[in-house]
């Protein structure tokens, strides 16, 4: 037995109403079970019964077992002296408040019927891959879209904090903390972290005074990623060096350290020399990034600010030092809808949010418009009949999988509870 299925019994008024006793055997009568608020204190708040002839308002805690007041220590946070009744599974020692009257209970085992409890443990019982594997697909199409979208802003939400955090750190300087969120993302899952140091070893005053020579973005770039190389007959790598120790000197950048690159594994057009490249040029090319993107409303205005190619020099390199066949290593349409994701919208959002305007219906038209990503948790919803068309289908699904399927909180989840429902 677990606490998130009592809570889901309360909520939802899942036990026999008649005829309720609590454990010392007084008549109980539920008039509201109360508000489940999911904060810290009691779990449902406002609560109003009858115990005995007492008309009581107060809240309601819950337990598998009433000792786990005294495990949880409830006893000495006065948070929970304004319980009124303590709903259990099973009642094994008596709980007293500070004035050393007993606390009221309900034993709930007696009032569930075997048919919810089915019904739970069908539901919760083992599968391949997510419990309600077997299930997912009979659920109703409007209350599937309907918790796919408080999903998909649901990882919104958790996309905005770090934008948040660098916006605190930047004194809310918008240009940079875009500058820093697309470094990250240009480094993908291997090296995001890694770019996200680089860009903000660089103030963004001194990307914005040598933004119009590509050649210094890239010293930069390439000088704080420890990506220039001492002893080469590569004359443009020498340039690029010259170029960084002079910039270090002129803008008196202090001297940091930084975990290599990894180029291990990832294609060339993903190399981190390359994605560097595109990011010199990318500030070179579009001046007020910001407003420019903030100003754009469809995919294909997205597609044409991010279309643009590496330096000369790139065209012709992966790497310093080795010539290759000349490529123009453009910005493909699944890597800026990958920017758009992780970067972009996320910046739309927080952004609209600061001048209080309400973009939502905007966002989630654009999210239809992005193909859906390819991944292993996609292509198993596949497989149990969700179907992806979009990006939207795609975020709101990966939200759905890591933040509930893997926390097993199935009784938190709309497709749940619309499950235990039928």
């Amino acid at each position: 037995m677990k606490e998130d299925f009592l809570h889901y019994v309360w909520q939802y008024k899942k036990f026999t109403f008649s005829n309720l006793t609590t454990v010392s055997g007084e008549p109980l009568t539920i008039i509201n079970c109360g508000q489940y608020l999911q904060l810290a204190g009691p779990d449902f708040f406002n609560a109003q019964l009858v115990i005995g002839t007492q008309k009581w308002a107060g809240n309601v805690e819950i337990h598998v077992k009433s000792s786990d007041w005294y495990l949880h220590h409830h006893e000495k946070d006065s948070a929970y002296d304004s319980v009124i009744l303590h709903v259990v599974w099973e009642h094994d020692t008596p709980i007293f408040r500070k004035d050393n009257s007993e606390l009221p209970v309900l034993e709930l085992k007696h009032f569930v019927s075997n048919e919810v409890l089915h019904s739970y443990q069908e539901l919760t019982s083992q599968k391949s891959w997510i419990y309600c594997e077997n299930q997912i697909k009979t659920v109703d199409d409007f209350v599937l879209r309907n918790w796919q979208e408080r999903l998909f802003f649901e990882r919104l939400e958790r996309k905005s904090i770090p934008i948040q955090q660098l916006l605190q750190e930047t004194e809310n300087d918008w240009e940079a903390v875009l500058f820093y969120m697309l470094a990250k993302n240009f480094g993908l899952n291997t090296n995001g972290d890694i770019f996200l140091k680089v860009a903000k070893s660089i103030p963004f005053s001194v990307v914005r005074k040598e933004r119009f020579e590509v050649e210094n973005l890239e010293a930069l770039f390439f000088g704080r990623a420890d990506l220039l190389p001492l002893e080469v007959e590569d004359l443009y790598a020498k340039e690029l060096k010259t170029r960084f120790d002079y910039m270090v000197q002129k803008h008196q950048l202090k001297s940091v350290v930084i975990e290599p690159v990894q180029f291990f594994k990832h294609r060339p057009d993903n190399f981190p020399t390359i994605r560097l490249a595109q990011l010199a040029m990318l500030y070179h090319k579009q001046h007020n990034l910001f407003s420019q993107i903030i100003g754009a409303k469809n995919l294909q205005e997205f597609y044409k600010l991010f279309d643009i190619s590496v330096s000369d020099y790139w065209q012709t390199h992966y790497q310093f030092d080795k010539e290759s066949p000349k490529k123009k290593k453009q910005f493909s349409k699944s890597f800026v809808d990958l920017l758009l994701i992780n970067t972009i919208v996320p910046i739309q959002f927080v952004y609209a949010k600061s001048l209080g305007k309400e973009i939502s219906e905007e966002l989630l038209a654009l999210f239809r418009t992005i193909s859906p990503e390819k991944n292993n948790i996609i292509e198993k919803f596949s497989h149990f009949g969700i179907k992806s068309n979009n990006a939207f289908d795609t975020q709101s699904l990966l939200a759905l999988k890591n933040d509930y399927c893997n926390h097993s909180k199935c009784l938190q989840c709309a497709i749940g509870i619309q499950l235990l429902k039928e």
